[in-house]
């Protein structure tokens, strides 16, 4: 099989879990797999990167192991740390003469709690360990994760190295709330997840809600595709497309409400902020439909046109 076919294995893969990928996201995901090098994806919150690595677990399927990153996040949470409650059962134990403990016997691995990043190295079988907005952790926290990701391995003072048993998947995702050290960016492929086109998100809504109507789901991605070039403080993504087009296939809309007030009562679904709520009122609202036939209508006409 070629490298070209891999990748689109690969890509068809995900399409049957759920997540419709481009070629050239497909492309750079494989490639990770073949270096055996992280992936890191960046974009706007809402454009798929943490569905990819759900989708790519269940595409190869691989467990996954999830690190949400945050700020503060220490090595305890992230690696490792020691059962303090069994280790202090066993020191009484020892003084009651009951059971016999070394202070090595003490730091012995069966004390060791594994969090994240040593779980996913020390899994018996090949797994996806994604590490979720990494921006949000702090430098002290990126400069730890090299060791990791460049010689797949964690020290622990009291044991030694660990090496990994098989090496993962890894996934790091980022909003671009700070920027990424250029030590980190090193060792990673990189890709930029965008917005998906009107054409590969009317794909999306499709397969993942095939029971609404069509002409309600051209509408509606015509819709927010339009609303994301609003200046809003929080930019619609995909699961916000989705939730939206969900509501209102439960509401027993086959196409996109004309009348704007009765459109305006669903966008708890799109809008999540005091603010944008405030600035997409009736009035916007309709300005923002009038092109909605136009739009779908392309859509329409390109769908029939590729057989979709």
């Amino acid at each position: 099989m070629t490298d070209q076919a891999t990748g689109q294995a690969l890509r068809e893969s995900l399409h049957r879990a759920g997540y419709i990928a481009d070629e050239a996201l497909a492309t750079t995901l494989w490639l990770a797999g073949e270096l055996q090098r992280p992936l890191l994806l960046e974009g706007d919150a809402g454009v798929g990167k943490t569905a990819l690595a759900l989708a790519h677990a269940q595409a190869t399927q691989r467990r996954l192991v999830r690190l949400q990153c945050h700020e503060g996040l220490d090595l305890a949470q992230a690696a490792y740390e020691w059962n303090y409650g069994r280790q202090l059962l066993a020191i009484r134990l020892t003084e009651t003469g009951a059971a016999h403990k070394s202070e090595a016997d003490l730091f012995a691995a069966d004390y060791l709690l594994e969090r994240p990043l040593l779980t996913a190295l020390r899994s018996e079988q090949p797994c996806v360990l994604l590490i979720d907005e990494i921006d949000r952790a702090d430098e002290a926290f990126e400069a730890y994760l090299l060791e990791v990701l460049s010689d797949w391995q964690i020290t622990v003072p009291e044991l030694g190295t660990l090496k990994a048993r098989h090496v993962p998947a890894v996934l790091l995702t980022s909003n671009g709330t700070r920027e990424i050290s250029d030590a980190l960016r090193r060792r990673c492929l990189y890709h930029w997840l965008d917005y998906p086109t009107l054409a590969r998100e009317i794909s999306i809504v499709r397969s993942t809600l095939p029971q609404a109507e069509s002409a309600l789901v051209e509408q509606a991605v015509a819709f927010v595709q339009r609303l994301r070039k609003e200046d809003l403080g929080k930019t619609p993504g995909v699961a916000e497309t989705l939730d939206w087009v969900r509501a209102l296939h439960r509401l027993g809309h086959r196409t996109l409400p004309d009348d704007p007030q009765a459109l305006t009562h669903t966008l708890a679904c799109l809008l999540k902020t005091r603010e944008d709520h405030f600035q997409l009122g009736p009035e916007r609202v309709l300005q923002l439909l009038e092109g909605r036939h136009g739009a779908a209508g392309v859509a329409v006409k390109t769908a029939h046109h590729t057989g979709g």
